[in-house]
């Protein structure tokens, strides 16, 4: 496998990453949670952009565990889209309730221009799957009636299904892992997300070994994050997501730079490492606004 083609130019998003999967190219996805979050992903070079609820949820001050609904995704994504040209992929959750549900989220996002809809396997609410108590699987049948009501539900053959499973997160083997990825796919999903919060990419590299590239197959390494990315494509991987680490350099980065300036008393002392003003204008699009004007 080799890294991905050259990026997409607007409406093509969805058939872009379609061709990346079909031609075993590597496509990287940097998360998100704003068009300013999404637009630096974009102009630092990565592929697509992940709308991750995560970040979403943190970016209303407010934990990842189902509190926020459809609405404030679609938004979050929307907003994403339409600050880059790169696919977006939203990160759904458990869909938002049943099947119903879930056929309502891929219409709603699909209609937005949104590449592809991620759904977990996870029952409602959901935690986020590094807390550490109360991860619960909804049943894989029930499950993959999501997936097939997603999938149908589709407008545009382009737009792509994820089908994420939660099992290793929930403490389940590589073999129920495998059992309900293959229903999956059997029920719609274009490709598997399988999670992970092993220290290694070890049974991540088995669930691939055993997988035998039945469909394409999404990764997020953020407890084995050390796993380079030639690596994990070597192994099968068809798509990695670095889907919180913008998030957690914002908060660190922000904290440290009001500390200093209640430390200094002003400013000032840190002001040559801080975005200068006209930085925001150029990211922003300024000129462009401005010459409608005119």
């Amino acid at each position: 496998m080799t890294m991905s083609p050259p990026r997409p130019v607007g409406a093509e998003r969805a058939a872009w990453i379609r061709q990346a999967f079909a031609d075993r190219r590597l496509v990287r996805v940097a998360g998100a949670h704003d068009g300013l979050t999404a637009r630096l992903a974009e102009q630092a070079g990565f592929d697509a952009v992940w709308a991750s609820s995560f970040g979403i949820s943190a970016a209303a001050c407010l934990p990842d565990v189902s509190l926020l609904g459809l609405a404030e995704y679609l938004s979050a994504s929307t907003a994403m889209h339409r600050a880059v040209e790169v696919p977006v992929l939203a990160d759904c959750d458990t869909g938002f309730g049943g099947s119903i549900n879930a056929a309502y989220t891929m219409m709603q996002f699909e209609s937005a221009g949104i590449a592809a809809v991620c759904i977990e396997d996870k029952v409602f609410p959901k935690r986020n799957s590094f807390v550490g108590a109360g991860q619960q699987l909804l049943a894989a049948e029930e499950f993959a009636g999501k997936l097939q009501a997603a999938a149908e539900a589709r407008s545009r053959r382009d737009t792509l299904l994820i089908g994420r499973t939660e099992a290793l997160i929930c403490g389940e083997d590589i073999d129920e892992a495998l059992r309900r990825c293959h229903l999956y796919v059997e029920a719609g999903a274009d490709a598997i997300l399988i999670h992970s919060k092993a220290s290694g990419p070890g049974e991540v590299i088995e669930f691939l070994r055993r997988w035998e590239r039945r469909a394409p197959v999404v990764v997020v390494p953020t407890t084995y994050a050390a796993w380079d990315s030639a690596d994990a494509a070597e192994a099968g991987v068809d798509m990695v997501i670095y889907a919180n680490q913008a998030l957690r350099a914002l908060v660190s980065a922000v904290r440290s730079t009001w500390s200093a300036v209640l430390e200094h008393g002003s400013s000032g002392p840190i002001e040559q490492d801080i975005a200068p003003v006209r930085d925001i204008f150029a990211i922003s699009q300024l000129d462009t606004w401005l010459g409608r004007e005119r």
